[in-house]
């Protein structure tokens, strides 16, 4: 018999460090997200918390490229890159809204432009992870179960039908409720990442186990698992993120996001 939270062994991968990106500014404890901008091989780092904390941006090779000076301008809690625009947007704390930050010839934030204002998303510190493919934002609730929630770019509304995600279950004959309420705990209860992965788009942090399981967005079912280092840094709220098919985990006492592939 297979162990809660995992699945088969071919269906079971190793990740190793292959990234660091080094927030060598202060302010913040909480990485809120890492973005990364394809067509300008940049990476945008987002401290969570308040708008004069540091946002920070890296080449593809991890070499810093901005100074203390840059700042996220809002408090943000999730950022993506939209390749509709081909720009990196956020979302906000609370009713803060969600944006779209206005980028320079180097490539570097200087100002945004307000998509939504308001409280677009379930909870005050939901961190939304972006589908390029349907054009919505994902978001986690926490308030009661953990619930999946999807709303819409184009106008920042919520769809009807929320996602109830059968945590560490892989077989539909075989899922147990009960015991998904008690193990969501064991997730990072504001970070979802969206992968674009067929059959394993959505992706948690489960804290207990020390690894990242990818979820079927149509059955809600436990595809993947992907297995972290022993001393990679998980955290219960924030500090997790998916960009350029890297995985990020963010080292608080380190100040660095560190990426896993």
């Amino acid at each position: 018999m297979l162990c809660f939270g995992q699945t088969k062994q071919k269906d079971t991968i190793q990740l190793k460090k292959v990234l660091e990106l080094k927030i060598n500014f202060e302010g913040g404890a909480n990485g809120a997200g890492v973005a990364f901008h394809p067509g300008l091989k940049r990476y945008y780092c987002a401290m969570a918390g308040n708008a004069q904390f540091p946002m920070v941006v890296f080449d593809a090779t991890g070499k810093l490229l901005s100074d203390s000076s840059l700042t996220t301008l809002i408090d943000v809690r999730g950022i993506w890159y939209n390749p509709a625009g081909k720009t990196i947007q956020a979302n906000g704390y609370s009713d803060y809204g969600w944006i779209s930050y206005n980028l320079n010839a180097k490539g570097v934030p200087e100002s945004f432009t307000q998509l939504f204002e308001g409280m677009n998303q379930p909870t005050e510190q939901s961190v939304g992870a972006f589908d390029p493919v349907n054009n919505v934002l994902y978001f986690l609730d926490d308030t009661e179960d953990l619930l999946l929630f999807k709303y819409k770019l184009a106008d920042g509304m919520m769809e009807n039908e929320s996602i109830f995600l059968h945590f560490g279950q892989n077989k539909e004959e075989e899922i147990d409720e009960e015991l998904e309420v008690m193990a969501m705990f064991d997730y990072n209860l504001t970070s979802p990442v969206y992968t674009r992965i067929p059959k394993s788009e959505i992706g948690l942090l489960n804290i207990n186990l020390n690894q990242i399981e990818l979820y079927d967005l149509d059955k809600a079912l436990l595809t993947k698992v992907l297995l972290l280092p022993e001393n990679a840094p998980v955290n219960e709220m924030f500090n997790f993120s998916y960009c350029n098919g890297i995985y990020w985990l963010f080292d608080k006492d380190e100040r660095k996001w560190i990426g896993y592939r």
